[in-house]
Formats: C-alpha cells, sequence, structure tokens
C-alpha cells in the first residue's frame, strides 16, 4: 500500500491512513534490524555510515524535533541530550550534534534503551495525529509525510550500512541465511532504445508527494538520444576489468584516477578475486559473482570510466526522467526480500516503453551535478536544510533500489551522493547522443 500524500483538509479518513502509514513504516524499520545481534547495533566500519542503533533514534529524534515539540502540547522528551546525539545535520535547531565519524563510540543508550526511545514517540506520535487541532492539521500532515519518507530513507541505509559492517567482518558474516539468489546466467544482449528529445517539463507537479528538491517543475531541452535498455551487468563490467580499465588513465577524469590510485581501487566494492574466479558479499555472505545481474557498488568515476571505455556516455538526469515518464514503478524492491540486485527479464519481459528496470536493483548514476532546479529555494527554518544545503560537488542517481520501499521512489526523485562513494547499491545504465 503506498504511503498517503498529505491531504490538507481535516478529515477522519485522512488521519487513520497516515496512523497506519505510521505504523507500517515504523515496523520495517524494527523488521530490519530483528536478524541483528546486539553486538550489531553499535558497529561503524566507515565514516560516511552510521550504527543501526543510531538509525533507529535518529529517526525518532526527527519526529520529535518537527512534529512532538512544537505541536504536541505537554510532550515529555524522552531523554534532554538525545537532540544533541541524533541530530544528524541541522544547525538551525540550535542544539548542535554529534560528530558523524564518533557515532560507533558510544555505547550508551543501549539497545534497549533507544527501543524504549521510539516506543515514546510512537505513542506520542499516533495521539498527535488523532488529537492535532484542524489549524495546525495541514502543517502536522505534511511534516508527517516527510518524516515517513525519511525513514524510509535510512531503511535503506540501515541496510546497506549492515552489509558494509558484515562485508568489514574477515569472518563474512550473514545478516539473513533465507535470502534467495538467482543462479549464475548471461543476458539479454544489450539493446538501445531511442527518445526524440525536444522541448520537455521534469521535476515533480502538485500531484503527491516529493521532496522540495524534486521542484520546481520546468522545461529543458533534450538532444535525440538513445538509453541502453538494461543496467550494465556484473559480466559487462568484469570486460572492462580484464581489458586493464583500472590501469589506464585515459578513461577516468583526473579526480577520479587520484581516488582509483589512493584507494587502490581494481574491481567494484565487496568483489573479491579467490582462486582466479570472482566472488560478491551480499547481505546472505559471500556468493560466485553473477553476470547477469546488475553491476553495484560502484561509483560515479567508475561508471564514467566504463561508459568512456565503452564509447558511449552516462544520461543526464533529464534524458532519464523523460524516458521514465508513464513508466509503472515495479522491480525489485525492500519488498520484495531479495535485497541484492537481480538480473533482467529474459526477452520481453519486464520491458515497459522499451526498457528493464528502471526502477529498484540500484541507484543509476545519472552525469547531472546535483544543483537546485531554475527558481528553487529553500523553505525557511531547519527543515529548509534537508536537501537544499547539499547543492554541491554530488552527483545525482535516479531509480531506487533493491534496498528501497517501492512507495518511497518517484521517476522525479533526486538521489544524490559524492561521486567517490560506494557502499550503496549504485549502479548506470549507458546513454548516447543520436545523430
Amino acid at each position: 500500500m503506498p504511503l498517503q500524500p498529505a491531504r490538507i483538509h481535516q478529515d477522519d479518513a485522512v488521519r487513520a491512513d497516515l496512523s497506519g502509514d505510521f505504523r507500517r513504516v515504523r515496523a520495517l524499520t524494527e523488521q530490519l534490524c530483528k536478524p541483528l545481534a546486539t553486538e550489531d547495533y553499535m558497529l561503524q566500519t566507515r565514516i560516511e555510515t552510521s550504527p543501526p542503533k543510531w538509525h533507529l533514534a535518529h529517526v525518532s529524534w526527527f519526529y520529535e524535533t518537527f512534529l512532538m515539540r512544537p505541536f504536541l502540547p505537554g510532550y515529555r522528551v524522552f531523554h534532554p541530550r538525545f537532540e544533541y546525539l541524533f541530530n544528524s545535520y541541522y544547525e538551525q535547531t540550535g542544539t548542535g550534534f554529534w560528530p558523524r565519524p564518533e557515532r560507533g563510540l558510544l555505547s550508551r543508550p543501549t539497545v534497549a534503551e533507544v527501543y524504549d526511545y521510539r516506543h515514546h514517540v510512537d505513542e506520542a506520535m499516533l495521539r498527535l495525529i488523532e488529537d492535532c487541532p484542524s489549524a495546525h492539521w495541514p502543517t502536522v500532515a505534511r511534516r508527517l509525510s516527510i518524516g515517513l519518507h525519511h525513514e524510509q530513507q535510512h531503511q535503506e541505509l540501515l541496510v546497506t550500512d549492515i552489509k558494509g559492517n558484515f562485508a568489514y567482518n574477515p569472518l563474512r558474516p550473514t545478516y539473513r541465511d533465507d535470502l534467495s539468489h538467482a543462479p549464475p546466467s548471461d543476458p539479454d544482449p544489450l539493446r538501445w532504445v531511442g527518445f526524440e528529445g525536444g522541448l520537455v517539463e521534469i521535476g515533480a507537479d502538485s500531484q503527491g508527494f516529493a521532496y522540495d528538491n524534486e521542484g520546481p517543475r520546468h522545461r529543458v531541452f533534450l538532444a535525440p538520444f538513445s538509453l541502453a535498455d538494461r543496467p550494465v551487468t556484473n559480466g559487462e563490467f568484469r570486460q572492462f576489468i580484464d581489458d586493464g580499465g583500472y590501469r589506464d588513465p585515459a578513461l577516468w577524469l583526473s579526480d577520479g584516477w587520484a581516488t582509483v590510485r589512493k584507494e587502490g581501487w581494481q574491481a567494484p566494492l565487496y568483489w573479491e578475486e579467490v582462486d582466479g574466479e570472482w566472488q560478491i558479499m551480499t547481505l546472505g555472505g559471500m556468493r560466485p559473482l553473477n553476470p547477469a545481474e546488475p553491476v553495484c557498488h560502484v561509483s560515479y568515476y567508475e561508471a564514467d570510466a566504463f561508459a568512456t571505455w565503452a564509447g558511449k556516455r552516462l544520461p543526464t538526469e533529464a534524458e532519464w526522467e523523460h524516458a521514465a515518464k508513464g513508466v509503472d514503478i515495479t522491480g525489485n524492491f525492500v519488498g520484495e526480500g531479495y535485497l541484492h540486485p537481480r538480473p533482467a527479464p529474459h526477452g520481453t519481459a519486464g520491458r515497459v516503453g522499451g526498457l528493464k528496470q528502471l526502477f529498484g536493483d540500484v541507484w543509476e548514476w545519472t552525469a547531472s551535478a546535483y544543483l537546485p532546479y531554475p527558481g528553487y529555494r529553500a523553505a525557511p527554518g531547519a527543515l529548509g536544510e534537508y536537501n537544499g544545503k547539499f547543492m554541491c560537488n554530488q552527483m545525482v542517481l535516479r531509480g531506487g533500489s533493491c534496498a528501497s520501499s517501492q512507495d518511497h521512489v518517484r521517476a522525479t526523485y533526486r538521489n544524490f551522493f559524492y561521486p567517490q562513494e560506494r557502499w550503496q547499491f549504485k549502479g548506470f545504465r549507458l546513454a548516447e547522443t543520436t545523430p
């Protein structure tokens, strides 16, 4: 069931919908943590990630800070220092925040106390939904929608951060032993789907939920272009490796080549060569590399270098969104339970408008820098820091991944990461300009 848009009129049915959405989203967060041992909750093996315990508390801090404290009379904070410990980066709250790289150094609060905090917030949030006066309801409904999508973002981060923590361990432990996976196979040959281009509109309209960075809706001109019908696969990327792709500076952007040399990259993250054969770390443990699966855990630099090697390029985000217009948002999401990219369906199965796997499986790098759309203005106050303050030095990705919730993803959704980062489920598809 999709998240309900934040409708502004006061209505018992609308409140019931939002209450149900809140319960469902909160339950999934805890379900994703169920396979963890207590020791797993405080691990932070890289500075861009956070311990599971911190994610559990931070999403609760969001509701407490932006909803309960301003709108629920008599609300009692669970702990006065949690607003400092579990603030992520919001400067305008006036509380400051614990340094991100040091989130894994805190043994307290305990895991049990964090769950008590969540349940305290749950009870208060449900009370606010039920009792909020009509005068405040439009603001509360809108902020609650943001909070639900914010928690879904952290659900995906939970999955990818847990994977990174387990991959760091030389025992290569499994998060879940029951995760199924596709047997190794060969993909269908890559095909190209053409688009006429012209003057098109992109960006979110007023229908349904969207983050502020998805608008305003505006027009862009696109030259005729073609997109690959599916993302680049492990087998195709292995050809790049075998052809010396990580040893040829001519293929790389300057910053990318410097990163390759500094980090010693020889393959995507989580690939390991064992007895001459490639294996990959998954949330179900180590597995033989499946040539048909979309390559994932690659940086923007690696995606761009591969495109250069292949004589192609990455699509712009406007091209990607135009191609995705009207495509049903179906695919391999967290609800499917694989927690790993799947091979593209063979033949015409799963093909919409000639394209496969636009949504789910892997976030797709685009060639577009994360910048404001024409006319964009960040919202006033601390919530305005949610997206706008990051519009520098990052690149846009589209489409969602196998760790995303299906009702969290839209054709207009603009995810963004630094070009060197790899721990998310990031892949790419190729593009070319049509003569």
